[in-house]
């Protein structure tokens, strides 16, 4: 499953890194408004872990709000397309979530992840690691797949177990086979409040952009949410 990520997204890269922030309209019209939403304006003086990088556009957007910004990724081209795309005050390394993270304790003011706990298995070795690098009263802000939604794509419609899927994503005339595991709500919530106190639950709406673009797509969204977000503090 990793190896198979990891190579999927080394592929993705190209495409991420052209024309991802330009057609994507489901980050760029969805996902990306709502957690910048919940973002101070002025990063100016804080540090910030941002955890799954893909191809570098949240890390360019929290540099120019000020931030002094380490991204991470598993795909080693993901990390050259966000080497490629930034300067500033950032540090991009390749390594996995799953694994130790190489940061001293308490030293984030702030840790992003958009999209990428989803290809995680298991949270629990994860968030104690984001929770030990994340200074006390440090925020986690995370999106994931909405469970409601990834429950339709399931063939047994067993909703409360967690069980690997793959999608297929048509992008630049080619279909890449992206697995995740899809999991209760549940799960997310408890696995979350276990680490860090719970400050707010998102499900985020389209913007008027979106609509314009795509009318049906737009309606489907205010009916079925895709993505789900998670605000949280970490408690000392």
């Amino acid at each position: 499953m990793k190896g198979h990520v990891t190579e999927i997204f080394n592929q993705l890269s190209t495409v991420y890194e052209k024309t991802v922030d330009k057609e994507g309209l489901y980050n760029t019209e969805y996902e990306r408004p709502a957690m910048l939403n919940e973002l101070p304006k002025d990063l100016s003086n804080k540090k910030i872990l941002d955890a799954g990088c893909a191809a570098g556009w949240y890390t360019e957007q929290l540099i120019q709000r000020g931030a002094t910004v380490v991204a991470i990724d598993i795909s080693p081209e993901m990390v050259n397309a966000t080497k490629r795309r930034v300067v500033g005050n950032v540090n991009v390394i390749c390594m996995d979530l799953e694994a130790h993270m190489p940061f001293t304790d308490n030293t984030f003011d702030y840790i992003i992840s958009s999209l990428t706990l989803h290809y995680l298995k298991d949270w629990k070795h994860t968030f104690q690691e984001i929770k030990r690098v994340l200074k006390p009263n440090g925020t986690l802000l995370f999106s994931v797949h909405h469970p409601f939604t990834d429950i339709s794509w399931t063939k047994e419609k067993q909703y409360y177990s967690t069980e690997l899927i793959i999608d297929n994503w048509n992008k630049d005339g080619k279909t890449y086979e992206v697995p995740f595991y899809r999991r209760p709500l549940q799960y997310i919530i408890n696995t979350t409040s276990r680490y860090f106190l719970l400050e707010k639950i998102i499900e985020p709406q389209p913007t008027q952009t979106f609509k314009e673009y795509a009318p049906e797509k737009y309606e489907v969204l205010l009916k079925r949410p895709q993505f789900l977000i998670i605000k949280s503090t970490n408690s000392a």
